[in-house]
């Protein structure tokens, strides 16, 4: 499973799994990410979930910052409460730097999940995949609504920082709108999951260049242009699943005005 990895990814993961083994306290290592989904390559970082006994759960949370730095060579860490996720600890090993993520959770846990993860070991399997039987992953794809409730919003925002000269956050806010709408909408017309703006040019689901008409230099006019685009590309994509939550077109109207 591991012999398909890049060679310092793979060298980790192994490292990680026979340490991991060696440690009572955890119960299981498993990996997902690009790991699971396909595509991995030296560019990608490990995504681990490590099962914790529960009796150690509270010991483990709370020194796992040093718990990380026994695993390599660690520059920095921080943990993932800025996306809603505060038992991921996001790392940086060196000296080659490697990105990993290690979630800890305890085995009930494991019921909340968005992809099915691949075991690389554990010290009880049936006791793992019952409890990986009791619910299915669940991918968090947005609905058209989610999408409507927010879009004019979000490009309403992008206008009134342009009108105030503040280019750069318009700006910011198109690359926000792309990752947050339109790369998922567009996963969603390929009939694949949600992933924001993941390896779109890759999987070639944008052949009419909705996103880069989107893209923008640091010029009123330019950034003016590409909301227009991105209105625009909004309304082509929800074509393909009308919201019920679509008053009229005043949101639209004052957006392009």
């Amino acid at each position: 499973m591991l012999n398909t990895l890049p060679d310092l990814h793979r060298s980790f993961a192994e490292q990680l799994k026979l340490k991991l083994q060696s440690d009572p306290r955890i119960h299981s290592l498993l990996a997902g990410g690009s790991f699971i989904h396909g595509g991995f390559d030296q560019y990608s970082d490990l995504d681990f979930v490590v099962v914790v006994d529960p009796l150690y759960y509270d010991e483990i949370m709370a020194k796992r910052m040093a718990f990380a730095g026994t695993l390599g060579h660690l520059l920095h860490a921080f943990t993932g409460e800025h996306v809603g996720e505060p038992r991921l600890l996001i790392c940086l090993f060196g000296p080659q730097l490697l990105h990993v993520d290690l979630k800890f959770i305890t085995l009930d846990m494991l019921t909340q999940r968005v992809e099915e993860p691949a075991v690389l070991f554990t010290r009880d399997n049936d006791a793992l995949e019952r409890q990986l039987a009791k619910f299915s992953a669940h991918w968090p794809d947005m609905t058209p609504e989610w999408f409507e409730s927010r879009a004019w919003i979000w490009l309403h925002y992008a206008v009134v920082k342009l009108g105030r000269g503040e280019l750069f956050e318009a700006m910011g806010m198109l690359s926000f709108f792309r990752e947050q709408v339109l790369g998922p909408m567009l996963f969603r017309r390929a009939n694949l999951p949600q992933r924001g703006v993941r390896r779109i040019e890759a999987l070639g689901i944008d052949p009419d260049g909705l996103l880069t008409s989107t893209l923008a230099t640091h010029d009123r006019h330019s950034v003016g242009i590409a909301i227009r685009r991105a209105a625009d590309a909004y309304v082509t994509l929800r074509a393909d699943a009308l919201p019920d939550n679509i008053a009229d077109d005043a949101a639209r109207r004052a957006v392009l005005a």
